[in-house]
C-alpha cells in the first residue's frame, strides 16, 4: 500500500529557530507522523538568523534558479536543505536575499513587524509549491503552521486549482494563538490580483488584517486544527464557525496520534468525493 504523503510547512521549526509553541509542535508533528508511517516533506523560511554553518545548510542547485514575480518584481528562489539527524528528517528552506537575509524573523530588532511580511508570505507559499512540483512529489495533504502559511489554502484552492500536480491535494491550517498587530500593506489585495487571484477571492482581504487572513485560511482549508490551548476570542470564533473538518486543541502526549488520524480523515474524504 502506497504511503500517504504529507507536506509540512511551518513558520518556525526547531532546532533551526529557538523553541516556541510553533517550532516545537511543527517539529514533533512532522517527526511523529513520519515515524507513524507516512511519507513527509518539510519546508520553512530560511530566516537570516538561522546559523547555516551550525545546522549545515547547503543549497540544492537543481531546485534553485527559478524566479517568482511578486508585485511586478522578480525575486530569485533559492532552495537549501538540512537534516535533523535525531529525527531522520530533512528540512527544505525557502530563501531569497531580499526577503530573508535580514538577521531576524518576522519582526526587526526593535520588535516592529516587517513592512513586507505580506510579500514574504506570498513568496514563501508559492516557493514551496513550485519547489514541490520540481521535486515531482505530489502531496495528499499540506499541513500549515503559523500565520506566514495562512495563504496556502487560498493558493491551492484558487491559483493552483487547475494544476494537475495538486489536483487531489487537501490543505489543513493549524491555528495558533499568535499573529501580527499591524495590518499588512494596504496594497496587499492589489498584489494578490497581480498574482492572478480574482476579485471575488480578494474581496475578503482588502483590510489585510490578521482576522480577515485567518478567515480566508478557514474558508479555503479542507480542515482546520488548533495548536494552542487558548485562542483569542477572534480566532476562537473563526475556528468555531469554520465549515470544514475541525480538530480542536489536543494535549501534547496525544497530538501526533490525533493529528495523524485527522489527516487520514481529510485525505479519505477527498477520495469519497
Amino acid at each position: 500500500m502506497e504511503k500517504k504523503k504529507v507536506l509540512f510547512i511551518s513558520q518556525e521549526i526547531s532546532p533551526f529557530l529557538p523553541k516556541s509553541e510553533i517550532s516545537t509542535t511543527a517539529r514533533n508533528l512532522a517527526q511523529g507522523i513520519q515515524e507513524a508511517g507516512k511519507e513527509i516533506r518539510v519546508f520553512m523560511p530560511r530566516f537570516g538568523v538561522i546559523n547555516e554553518r551550525r545546522h549545515q545548510l547547503h543549497e540544492v542547485i537543481r531546485l534553485s534558479g527559478m524566479n517568482m514575480i511578486i508585485d511586478d518584481n522578480d525575486h530569485p528562489l533559492i532552495i537549501k536543505v538540512a537534516s535533523i539527524s535525531a529525527a531522520r528528517m530533512q528540512v527544505y528552506f525557502i530563501d531569497n536575499d531580499e526577503f530573508f537575509k535580514r538577521k531576524n524573523t518576522v519582526v526587526d530588532d526593535e520588535k516592529k513587524e516587517h513592512a513586507d511580511n505580506d510579500e514574504r508570505s506570498m513568496f514563501f507559499n508559492r516557493g514551496v509549491l513550485e519547489t514541490v512540483k520540481k521535486l515531482g512529489w505530489q502531496p495528499d495533504v499540506i499541513h500549515c503552521s503559523g500565520w506566514m502559511t495562512s495563504l496556502m489554502p487560498m493558493y491551492i484552492k484558487n491559483l493552483y486549482k487547475d494544476d494537475p500536480h495538486f489536483a487531489n491535494t487537501k490543505v489543513v491550517y493549524h491555528m495558533y494563538n499568535e499573529g501580527f498587530n499591524n495590518n499588512w500593506d494596504s496594497r496587499f489585495s492589489e498584489k494578490l490580483k497581480f498574482d492572478g487571484f480574482s476579485d471575488d477571492v480578494i474581496a475578503d482581504l482588502t483590510d489585510a488584517s490578521l482576522e480577515s487572513i485567518s478567515k480566508s485560511a478557514a474558508k479555503y482549508a479542507d480542515g482546520i486544527s488548533v495548536g494552542s490551548e487558548e485562542l483569542s476570542p477572534e480566532l476562537r470564533s473563526i475556528f468555531d464557525s469554520a465549515e470544514c473538518a475541525k480538530l480542536d486543541w489536543v494535549a501534547e502526549e496525544h497530538q501526533v496520534k490525533e493529528t495523524s488520524e485527522f489527516l487520514d480523515k481529510i485525505i479519505e474524504a477527498e477520495v469519497l468525493i
